[in-house]
């Protein structure tokens, strides 16, 4: 079961689609849901109302556009480029996340998004 979900913001938004996981299931759960934004080089994250375990699959480093969900900050994560950690281009997370999926859309469209927008996620139809 895929899930799609719309992340806006002012002047802004990305689809994205969602594997089923264990983070994806809470994560849908708690939609819709309100956040507000906060950026680390080029990665957007935002808590979220849910915590979850860390997940087999958890990763560090992840390609641009991953859905991640960061496990210690109970918080969605969303890297478009590199952070303050990463080694060149890659996008290195905080620490190792949980994979819910991907972005249907160029994620340096999430560039425009600046610490303290508002950011909004809900399911969105097939």
């Amino acid at each position: 079961m895929n899930v799609r979900i719309r992340i806006s913001w002012a002047g802004g938004e990305v689809m994205a689609t969602l594997e089923d996981t264990p983070s994806t299931r809470a994560l849908t759960d708690a939609l819709p849901l309100e956040s507000s934004a906060n950026t680390w080089g080029d990665e957007v994250y935002f808590s979220v109302p849910f915590s979850a375990d860390l997940e087999n699959n958890a990763k560090q480093v992840v390609d641009a556009g991953t859905v991640c969900f960061w496990v210690e900050g109970n918080c969605l994560a969303l890297p478009f480029g590199p952070t303050p950690i990463s080694e060149g281009d890659e996008c290195r997370l905080a620490s190792a996340c949980n994979i819910l999926g991907k972005l249907e859309s160029d994620p340096v469209t999430l560039s425009s998004i600046r610490s303290g927008h508002s950011i909004t996620v809900e399911l969105q139809e097939a």
